[in-house]
């Protein structure tokens, strides 16, 4: 499971022209900072910096993540059309972790 921290809910947006089509376009980025492990599967020490693209709304609005702690959601990964793995960052909330109701303490 990669951990995925989100720390500010500010949106970058990049638009233009593409240069193949002449079609506008607009994107919406947001930094995350992602948990990753070395080729061995050991922890790296420190998260590293991302921009995710952020999906829009019927507006066009960017659906930025609040923050929080995340994981990657199942379907962040796929095959595209040429057979190859990609990744496209969905993010999950991680569930807080429960915390242990103090013990009752026994009369003696």
């Amino acid at each position: 499971m990669i951990k995925v921290s989100v720390t500010s809910t500010e949106v970058r947006n990049q638009s233009g022209n593409a240069k193949a089509t002449g079609k506008a376009y607009s994107l919406n980025f947001q930094t995350v900072w992602m948990h990753t492990y070395d080729r061995s599967g050991k922890p790296n020490p420190y998260p590293e910096k991302v921009e995710i693209i952020l999906d829009k709304n019927e507006q066009g609005a960017a659906l930025f993540y609040p923050v929080g702690d995340y994981t990657l959601a199942p379907e962040s990964v796929y095959v595209n059309r040429n057979g190859d793995l990609t990744l496209s960052p969905r993010l999950v909330p991680l569930k807080p972790a429960a915390v242990a109701a103090p013990a009752a303490s026994r009369a003696a």
